[in-house]
């Protein structure tokens, strides 16, 4: 069962000097004398080419081995995704879309680029996975953020979520208290899902930082598959250091 063995997967804008060449004075630099003034078009495409892409910018924020002690980072393995976009996964309750997409280490709303990790100490206490999105338009994260609250309160009662052969089927989805304190916005729950007879508890955090998302989800893959119950919170040293390097 794919969904079961799910083991969860600055802008440093840099600035251009303004390029200019120096005419024949005196005071003239002679390194710089005789060179023609780079155009304003050039100077653009020379500030644009060491600008850093949206998705290199989310390389740089997301956190390494040596940000959280004692934890795996590793990228997910595609083999094992509930679905690799968006687009893929249908609804039975289209108003719950937000909420499959942050367990599914999906992207919300309308980002520009996303990135995802997974973080395990021990397989046995279950997973965490990181899934940090940038919107290039104002608002856009805001919106993302506000889309996932709403489906809460429509989603109380469950859905199912289908992406090609997968299929998960949430039993219950339940607003919780934010653990991440002083973000420009947070929307936490708890979500359930019955699989073989056990109930499984899932945990998921949504932060926003300007215009960037962090969505952390927690569960036991391990117990999932070896039909033991459980209930897996989102580890506070993996909020605290992602949170602090979106600062």
């Amino acid at each position: 069962m794919k969904r079961a063995t799910l083991a969860l997967t600055l802008l440093s804008a840099l600035s251009l000097t303004t390029l200019t060449a120096c005419g024949g004075d005196d005071g003239s630099d002679a390194t710089t004398a005789g060179k023609p003034k780079a155009t304003t078009s050039q100077a653009k495409e020379a500030k644009e080419a060491k600008e850093v892409s949206p998705a290199e910018r989310l390389a740089k924020l997301m956190v390494t081995k040596a940000d959280v002690t004692g934890y795996n980072v590793e990228k997910p393995d595609p083999e094992y995704a509930f679905a690799t976009s968006p687009d893929q996964v249908t609804i039975d309750k289209t108003a719950c879309v937000p909420l499959a997409l942050a367990m599914n280490q999906l992207p919300l709303g309308d980002a520009t680029a996303d990135l995802t990790r997974n973080l395990t100490k021990n397989l046995s206490e279950g997973s965490t996975s990181i899934t940090l999105a940038t919107y290039a338009t104002e608002g856009k994260a805001e919106a993302a953020l506000t889309g996932l609250e709403k489906a809460l309160d429509a989603c109380g009662k469950g859905f199912t979520a289908k992406a090609g052969k997968n299929s998960s089927t949430y039993d219950s989805v339940t607003a919780e208290k934010p653990r991440t304190a002083g973000a420009p916005g947070s929307v936490a729950f708890a979500s359930t899902m019955t699989y073989k007879g056990v109930t499984h508890t899932m945990h998921t955090e949504a932060v926003r930082n300007s215009d960037t998302l962090a969505v952390y989800f927690a569960v036991n893959g391990m117990a999932i598959y070896q039909h033991q119950q459980s209930d897996t919170k989102l580890p506070a040293a993996v909020l605290t250091a992602q949170n602090g390097k979106l600062g």
